[in-house]
């Protein structure tokens, strides 16, 4: 069995924002009084994902007036949350299912019933009110940060605006189902609607915090929520001296949970040579389709049957 990665954050208590304010538990509208967009930042689509609950409580610690339209925190899988357990971190990553693959109109309005899909229909009335959203993830592996901006090349260019982090990632979706990111104008090039999700780092490392807080500033600064003097006395780190853009070509789902990988699967690692076996799963053998393919998020901790285990890109010049 491979061993855990050290568990440097510990759970933040969120209790005190159960009761919210939207009749929602642990969903918060932040009003300005005055015109502007509706933006929304969620956290804990997996409960087992810390940095993004511990940028939301410090940021309920801040000062905040939004400067135009209105703010939505929310806190989405309060339940898997409340079973996270440092001895089985992995396990509290969701209860019945994945958060984030039901957010098709037929599952969401379909007959199917689950702890996520119930949470899932109290926070989309939400999620289809914003017209800028942040969902704060990390990641299974050790990884740099990476801002998945969904399918859609509008939303990279606005990563590029926000400026970080250094690595950007236009995707092909998920097989298993529609994440939040790409539901209704998010996933439409015509929409003026945009959402993007940061992967913060490894989902128990002390550096994940700083860059969810850093992203969660510079997010609300660009959307118009707060001023440059906030942001400026707010921001940890500092803007990467470039981006770069990965563009996936292919997902690689598993069939099994025998899937195995062939190649060192550092996160954001390239593989030289085209053809080169990268993994096996009960007779089919993945190969890199091209030159210098980057391995992005691999992870054997939840193979099973479709479940995607590595997505294959390539960097773009911007």
């Amino acid at each position: 069995m491979t061993a855990l990665p050290p568990i440097e954050l510990q759970a933040p208590d969120i209790r005190l924002f159960a009761a919210g304010n939207t009749g929602v538990p642990y969903v918060h509208r932040i009003d300005s009084g005055r015109p502007g967009p509706v933006v929304m930042v969620q956290a804990l689509t997996h409960g087992n994902e810390l940095c993004g609950a511990i940028a939301l409580q410090w940021l309920f610690q801040q000062p905040l007036a939004p400067l135009r339209g209105s703010l939505v925190l929310a806190f989405a899988n309060v339940a898997a949350f409340e079973r996270f357990d440092p001895a089985a971190p992995h396990a509290s990553r969701c209860v019945d299912e994945d958060l984030n693959r039901v957010w098709a109109d037929e599952v969401l309005f379909g007959p199917r019933d689950s702890v996520e899909l119930r949470r899932a229909r109290e926070l989309q009335p939400f999620v289809d009110a914003a017209d800028l959203l942040l969902d704060i993830h990390s990641m299974t592996e050790p990884c740099r940060p990476l801002m998945v901006c969904g399918t859609q090349d509008k939303h990279a260019a606005y990563a590029r605006q926000l400026g970080t982090p250094a690595d950007l990632l236009i995707d092909t979706g998920h097989p298993a189902g529609l994440r939040m990111v790409e539901r209704g104008g998010f996933g439409d090039p015509a929409s003026p609607r945009k959402a993007l999700l940061v992967e913060c780092g490894q989902h128990w490392e002390r550096a994940a915090t700083d860059v969810a807080i850093d992203t969660l500033v510079r997010f609300l600064h660009l959307a118009g929520v707060v001023d440059a003097v906030w942001a400026a006395a707010r921001t940890r780190l500092p803007l990467p001296a470039e981006q770069r853009l990965v563009r996936v070509t292919e997902a690689v789902v598993a069939r099994s949970s025998s899937f195995r990988f062939l190649v060192p699967t550092a996160g954001l690692g390239v593989v030289p040579q085209a053809g080169t076996p990268i993994a096996e799963d009960s007779g089919q053998v993945w190969r890199s389709p091209y030159d210098d393919c980057v391995l992005v998020m691999p992870s054997t901790a939840h193979a099973k049957p479709g479940n995607t285990v590595v997505r294959l890109g390539r960097f773009e010049s911007t």
